[in-house]
């Protein structure tokens, strides 16, 4: 195991393959710090959603990057998922459904997104842990899965809002 007190920081190359890796990571975040399981699936799910969004719009079919940051901060789970590429827009190649943040709105507390000072997009959800259960994690499961710039891929997930 890892020890990591109190945050969560790794990078991945945004690939589809990614996405299950990142998630699972931040799953196990949000389990050690107390998410209840509903919680938990809930932060699979938003966190599924961004990265895929980053994959499909940030980079645009060239390498790029998803920058993945959680922390428990006076009770809330925070998790910043971003990257440095060009922006969430409309793609006629890849229309999509258009339902992950919504998705990632009604499961969460609170969402945000902006724009990125140094470029790309960051994607900012806040769930509040309960009372009895919130604690900055001592340890996050180590993932068995590859990093970004390791051998064999790994993934980069970047989402992306003008």
């Amino acid at each position: 195991m890892q020890s990591l007190a109190r945050n969560l920081n790794e990078t991945y190359a945004a690939t589809p393959d990614s996405v299950a890796e990142g998630r699972a990571r931040v799953a196990g975040f949000a389990a050690a710090a107390g998410a209840t399981t509903t919680q938990v699936d809930a932060v699979r799910l938003a966190t599924s959603e961004a990265m895929t969004n980053c994959v499909l719009h940030a980079y645009r079919g060239e390498p790029g990057a998803i920058h993945i940051n959680a922390a428990v901060v006076s009770g809330e789970l925070w998790i910043l998922i971003s990257d440095d590429g060009r922006g969430l827009a409309p793609r006629a190649d890849r229309p999509g459904l258009g339902l992950g943040l919504g998705l990632i709105s009604q499961v969460s507390d609170d969402f945000a997104i902006g724009s990125r000072a140094s470029g790309g997009t960051e994607v900012r959800i806040r769930f509040t842990l309960s009372d009895d259960g919130a604690r900055a994690p001592d340890t996050v499961p180590e993932s068995g899965g590859r990093r970004a710039g390791e051998r064999g891929g790994g993934f980069t997930t970047s989402m992306s809002a003008a």
